[in-house]
């Protein structure tokens, strides 16, 4: 099969993504698309499609007579999209762990190491990729491709938090002990006790990230 060809709008979408991952484009920062256009040397239609997928999954807003800005990070959006990410993640681990193969596992484990390699570096956007590639591959093995495009729209609308997550030391060096025991629990698999450390990985997220909010808030 031919593989698509990458749209003016991919290349922007892709260029924002990684602007708000880096902090170059801060929640409460507005967005001007006559800015982009010219920055990315395209015509105004593929920002303003590029701006449109980004407001659905809930990382920009849209003000009528003002325009797009980036999307302030709030707690309870934080909280209720983990949620939903814990009862989906639930169902493809316990169905993705009976079908994942030793050589599947292996590949994994190298996908751990990659995130490990990234977060030494303290490259917050390639530490963000990899951790992405590392849970997706065991996600895949589900076998349910509408449950697998559900996750990626939360984890698309949660990559301001991970980054937020990511730029903390604390915070790398514990994703590289709850990987590692993540890989012990496939290769034993033992789909009960990977759901649980998914549960105990995403529940360290979101009391780390939280506190971040708070603070932020607090300083006004």
């Amino acid at each position: 099969m031919t593989e698509r060809r990458e749209t003016a709008q991919d290349v922007v979408l892709r260029s924002l993504r990684s602007d708000i991952l880096a902090g170059d484009l801060r929640p409460g920062d507005q967005i001007v698309q006559e800015a982009l256009a010219e920055r990315y040397g395209v015509s105004r239609v593929p920002v303003r499609e590029a701006l449109r997928i980004l407001e659905s999954e809930g990382q920009v807003e849209y003000f009528p007579h003002r325009g797009y800005f980036v999307a302030q990070l709030s707690i309870d959006d934080l909280q209720e999209v983990y949620l939903l990410r814990s009862l989906l993640e639930a169902m493809a681990i316990q169905a993705a762990v009976p079908h994942l193969t030793d050589d599947d596992i292996s590949d994994i484990a190298d996908l751990a190491d990659a995130v490990t390699e990234a977060a030494q570096d303290v490259d917050v956007i390639a530490m963000t990729t990899a951790n992405r590639r590392f849970h997706f591959a065991i996600f895949d093995g589900c076998g349910m491709p509408r449950l697998v495009r559900l996750l990626n729209q939360l984890w698309d609308a949660t990559d301001a938090y991970r980054a937020l997550y990511f730029q903390q030391q604390a915070s790398r060096v514990r994703v590289e002990s709850e990987h590692g025991r993540m890989v012990a629990a496939l290769r034993a698999r033992d789909a009960s006790e990977l759901v649980a450390l998914h549960d105990e990985h995403r529940e360290h997220s979101v009391a780390s990230v939280s506190a971040a909010l708070q603070r932020e808030q607090a300083r006004g």
